[in-house]
């Protein structure tokens, strides 16, 4: 583990609406939600109303009715998400991206070529807003995760460095909330206990934490309370899922216009897993309902596969083994994940068990390299909309 504080977690400001008042001067400084039945992203300013993220879009517009909604243009955010992409690869050769909109960088080695880490931080920053014109937090820290509570902390449009002989000064004084893994439930665990900030937490024994949170918990929080992550920035590391997922907002919503939605879902996973010549083996579903909860329900091919009939089969039935629960508690997101991808080419099946769909995947998949994604699309999404997805990492 490194000694100094050099590794750096840059995250976006509210991405997708920071992306929407960049293209359009009239939302800047304004309230901005983006989705309507359900808010994928919402500006700082909407965000000082109470408005959040997953939020009903109905209650989202009660907390700020000035808010401007606008429909999500998953396209424009791709491209900003490479072009920030660029900005960390011109930065270090070490960045592990983790989600479309955030990354790890490591900027140890280069005190000799570009200086201490937090001037690097600070021409990272400024880079992003003359090259993308987005806002950017950087945190600098001795861990990964540090370096990701930091960026938090310094939320929005900020810089913070924490040195490593004030880390655990600077850890015990936040919120339980802050460590990695401690959600509603962990939370609460805690609260009834009188353990409200980190500092607490470590104070406890790795034994109490395990007895009331369990042996993986338990272990896990004691360690990121003292600041124990020995995780390296990975570079070059391969997905090992790729999905996406389209809000529908609060139904009803009918059985065909589920199937046609998970259709087009599993249209765009295949493609992009055959453009980057993966096969996968693990299909999953993912359902997020009224009342925020989520469900998940998966299924592993006998033999890995990016054919798109093959994998739109398993989600199908999945869809279909979910509908008591889809009924009963009305379903407001639909995702699909391939996972447990592989590089290797296809392994061949029986020839009465393998579908003889390679060649129309090849013809869409190059209609659409020529024309452009909706040049081509299933009867069963016409007059829909085409709708959003959201890519689990952006694209390189």
């Amino acid at each position: 583990m490194a000694e100094q504080a050099s590794i750096l977690h840059a995250d976006l400001d509210a991405f997708y609406a920071s992306v929407e008042q960049r293209d359009d001067p009239r939302l800047r400084g304004r309230p901005v939600i983006v989705g309507g039945g359900v808010v994928l992203a919402a500006s700082y300013e909407a965000k000082a109303c109470g408005v959040k993220t997953a939020m009903g879009g109905r209650l989202a517009k009660a907390l700020c009715p000035q808010a401007i909604v606008v429909p999500p243009r998953m396209s424009a955010y791709s491209a900003a998400s490479k072009a920030v992409f660029e900005v960390f690869r011109d930065t270090t050769p070490l960045v592990e991206g983790i989600s479309i909109d955030e990354a790890f960088l490591d900027v140890g080695g280069l005190r000799k070529v570009s200086g201490e880490p937090a001037d690097i931080a600070v021409r990272l920053r400024a880079a992003v807003k003359d090259r993308v014109g987005l806002a950017i937090t950087v945190g600098v820290a001795r861990t990964k995760f540090l370096a990701k509570v930091a960026s938090g902390v310094a939320k929005p449009d900020g810089l913070l460095v924490v040195p490593p002989e004030t880390e655990l000064e600077f850890l015990h004084q936040l919120p339980v909330e802050r460590l990695w893994g401690v959600g509603t439930v962990t939370s609460a665990k805690l609260h009834e206990r009188r353990i409200r900030t980190v500092g607490q937490v470590a104070r406890l024994g790795e034994a109490y934490l395990v007895s009331i949170l369990g042996q993986g918990a338990g272990r896990h929080l004691h360690a990121l309370a003292h600041n124990r992550d020995p995780r390296p920035v990975v570079v070059g590391r391969r997905r090992r899922s790729m999905g996406a997922q389209r809000a529908i907002g609060r139904g009803p919503h009918a059985l065909p216009d589920l199937e046609a939605t998970l259709a087009g879902l599993v249209d765009r996973v295949s493609r992009r897993m055959r453009a980057a010549d993966r096969v996968g083996r693990t299909i999953t579903l993912r359902l997020r309902f009224d009342d925020y909860s989520r469900a998940t329900r998966s299924r592993t091919l006998r033999q890995p596969s990016s054919h798109t009939t093959v994998l739109l089969d398993a989600a199908q039935g999945l869809l279909a083994a979910s509908l008591p629960l889809i009924v009963e508690r009305g379903v407001t997101l639909i995702g699909v994940a391939v996972g447990n991808l592989d590089g290797q080419g296809e392994q061949l099946m029986l020839p009465l068990e393998r579908p003889d769909d390679g060649g129309l995947d090849s013809a869409l998949d190059a209609v659409r390299e020529r024309f452009g994604s909706s040049a081509v699309t299933r009867a069963t999404l016409l007059h829909r909309g085409e709708g959003f997805t959201v890519p689990l990492l952006p694209d390189d």
